[in-house]
This record gives structure tokens, C-alpha cells and sequence, in this order.
């Protein structure tokens, strides 16, 4: 029986869920640990998604240069250009899984939060692309 009106039952095959433990491929990803809030690896999902929403804006944007651009750019800078953004997007999308799987060990370690190394990856990108667009657009 509970201790108080507030806890749950649990009995003994059943542990409360910051105790449960977590087997196969998910224990290995995420390294052991206390089961954070679920609100905190809730906000590391949408965050995930976001970025991954971000990398496929970036494959759109390369497979639409190449497919649509055949009259403004040379072939060269626009297929440059459509596989610049590919790989782009790519990293962005590696980056997102990497940062979701040490964001999530940090918060079930009690450690800082590690910083977003793809964020610099994507202003770089987004300002080179912008960069060389420019060029070619003013620069006929």
C-alpha cells in the first residue's frame, strides 16, 4: 500500500518509473541513467524534429535548385550549389540524432547540456549558399 493518498501502488515486479530500467538497443543508446521527466525528453524529440524539419528544407531546396534553376545558373555552380545544400541537410540530419542521444544521456546523468554544435553548421551553410546565390545572381 502507499505511503501517502498521492503515491501510486506499485508492487514488487512492477518499479515506479524513474526506476525502471530500460533494456536492449534503447539501453545501450542512451547509457544507463535515471529516466528524466518525460516533459524534458518530450522537448528533446520536438527539438529533434525541428532540426530534422530544418534538414529537409535544405534536401528540398537542393533537389528543387537542380530540378528548376536549369535556366538561371550554369550547370556548374547549380549542381554546386544542389549538392551543397544536399550535404547540408544531410549533416543537419546526423547532427539532430547525435544531439537528441547526448542531450538525452546528459539529462539522465545530471550533466550540463551539451552545446549545439549543428546551429554554427547551419549558419555557415545557409550563409555560403547565400553567399554564392548572390554572387551569381549579381555578378552575370
Amino acid at each position: 500500500m502507499a505511503d501517502s493518498p498521492h503515491e501510486p501502488e506499485h508492487s514488487e515486479r512492477t518499479p515506479p518509473q524513474h526506476l525502471a530500467q530500460r533494456t536492449g538497443l534503447s539501453a545501450r543508446v542512451l547509457g544507463g541513467g535515471i529516466e528524466p521527466d518525460p516533459r524534458f525528453t518530450l522537448a528533446n524529440e520536438r527539438t529533434f524534429l525541428a532540426w530534422i524539419r530544418t534538414a529537409l528544407a535544405f534536401l528540398a531546396g537542393g533537389v528543387a535548385l537542380e530540378a528548376f534553376a536549369g535556366d538561371v545558373f550554369p550547370v556548374v555552380v547549380r549542381t554546386g550549389l544542389a549538392v551543397a545544400l544536399l550535404l547540408i541537410g544531410m549533416v543537419i540530419a546526423a547532427g539532430a540524432t547525435l544531439r537528441w542521444i547526448r542531450l538525452e544521456r546528459a539529462m539522465r546523468h545530471s550533466l550540463p547540456l551539451p552545446l549545439p554544435w549543428i546551429a554554427p553548421i547551419l549558419a555557415v551553410g545557409a550563409a555560403v549558399a547565400t553567399g554564392v546565390m548572390l554572387a551569381v545572381l549579381l555578378l552575370p
